[in-house]
């Protein structure tokens, strides 16, 4: 399996990488999301993705040309978002450690591997190609994850990402949905675990 690096040339290959999500993010566990609905939102955010500071890809391309596995990613910038996920990311972490933690880290915001692809190790390739192509300071690199994911919450424990620990107990209908995970290397992940 060989992983390829893109920056924003990735557009080139939107229409299978959009193949792809749509085929992993509409199984089990999301498979309650509508595939056209799906596929529209993802290259949709695609096409502004690639604008983001920083943005890396990595994608396994079969020999006929379809991906068999893609990672998306970005450096965080301040201030933080509000938008999509990331208001369940404060609520969850806070303020003070969000910024001390994830901003001006690597976001990792999309990995899937098709499922005639998996049991490779081509997620965990796919993973380590673009955290360690990022060039972020001091090796960061964050993600979240849905909490309902529990194979993907496995995997990524077993390479080693760890979750920085969440504010007490939230506030009532603040609750939320997501984990967020640091990676194993850098400064932020020790101080995610004492944290």
């Amino acid at each position: 399996m060989t992983v390829q690096l893109f920056g924003p040339d990735v557009l080139a290959l939107a229409d299978p990488l959009t193949d792809a999500y749509v085929e992993v993010f509409t199984a089990p566990p999301w498979d309650h999301r509508d595939p056209a609905a799906t596929g529209k939102a993802f290259r949709e955010r695609l096409e502004t993705d690639t604008r983001r500071p920083g943005f890396r890809a990595a994608l396994s391309l079969s020999p006929d040309g379809e991906v068999d596995g893609f990672v998306t990613g970005w450096t965080t910038q301040a201030p933080f978002p509000a938008d999509r996920a990331y208001g369940k990311v404060t609520r969850l972490l806070g303020s003070a450690r969000v910024d001390e933690l994830l901003v001006g880290a690597f976001e990792i915001d999309e990995l899937g591997v098709r499922a005639a692809a998996r049991g490779r190790g081509l997620g965990r390739q796919l993973l380590s190609a673009l955290t360690t192509s990022a060039a972020v300071p001091g090796g960061r690199a964050w993600l979240l994850t849905w909490d309902q994911a529990h194979e993907t919450l496995a995997f990524y424990r077993r390479l080693g990402w760890r979750e920085p620990k969440p504010l007490p107990k939230p506030l009532p209908g603040h609750d939320t949905d997501v984990i967020v995970f640091l990676s194993s290397s850098g400064p932020a992940a020790s101080t995610a675990s004492r944290a």
